[in-house]
């Protein structure tokens, strides 16, 4: 039996790494995990999460987080003014994304899955995978979801846990409209994804997660009936 852990925040590049997992991959045994760190948008990425776990007969798993909440000045977690961007701003968002990093998220998540499939691993015996739904970001990618990062944290898990977890990033070469091309082919309902780095029900079309959200179903040639406010 294949095991595998999916961090899944509910939007569209995690939900498709999942159903890779379980279409392509033939992974048996899933285990959805959603953090919840004090984020603006945690009830539709929760909910986007569940359906994406019931979808593929997953078990959901919520770890709470709530320091992380507190020590981020990320506008996903702080409240503040949030630039309306035009798609030729797109070209280069560094400056941008740079309001919506989370100091160490990706490092602190990926050592929560560890721990929870080391001790999975001690109890059961049963090897985990552990699959992110990291995707090219080229030289504006944020410090935690390069290769190279994905290639050191491996290598921490090699020599710190009890038990052999690969972390592995499988869409980290594709730009956004791959991924929703490959989502369709796999059958994904997009309208059951959630992106908004700051929507607390609704996508508010212009952060910079709805921005590269539209920009991506416009490249891919496939039809965006997301629900904008």
């Amino acid at each position: 039996m294949n095991n595998a852990i999916i961090l899944c925040s509910g939007g569209i590049d995690s939900v498709t790494t999942a159903f890779y997992v379980k279409k392509r991959l033939s992974y048996d045994k899933i285990i959805v995990l959603f953090f919840n760190y004090g984020q603006h948008s945690i009830n539709p990425e929760r909910k986007a999460s569940k359906n994406c776990a019931e979808k593929l007969n997953a078990k959901f798993i919520e770890i709470k987080l709530e320091e992380l909440g507190k020590i981020s000045n990320s506008l996903i977690n702080k409240d503040g003014k949030i630039k309306e961007l035009k798609r030729e701003e797109l070209k280069n968002t560094k400056e941008e994304s740079e309001k919506y990093y989370v100091p160490c998220r990706n490092t602190i998540f990926l050592s929560n899955a560890l721990a929870y499939a080391e001790g999975l691993f001690i109890k059961n015996q049963e090897e985990i995978d552990i699959f992110v739904g990291f995707k090219c970001e080229g030289k504006e990618s944020y410090p935690d979801t390069t290769k190279e990062y994905v290639d050191i944290i491996n290598k921490l898990s090699e020599i710190s846990c009890n038990g052999k977890f690969k972390i592995i990033a499988p869409l980290i070469e594709k730009d956004k409209e791959d991924i929703i091309i490959l989502g369709k082919e796999l059958g994904i309902d997009f309208k059951n994804t959630f992106s908004c780095y700051v929507g607390k029900e609704k996508h508010c079309g212009k952060c910079l997660a709805c921005m590269l959200r539209k920009e991506g179903f416009y490249w891919s040639n496939v039809q965006d009936e997301t629900e904008y406010r």
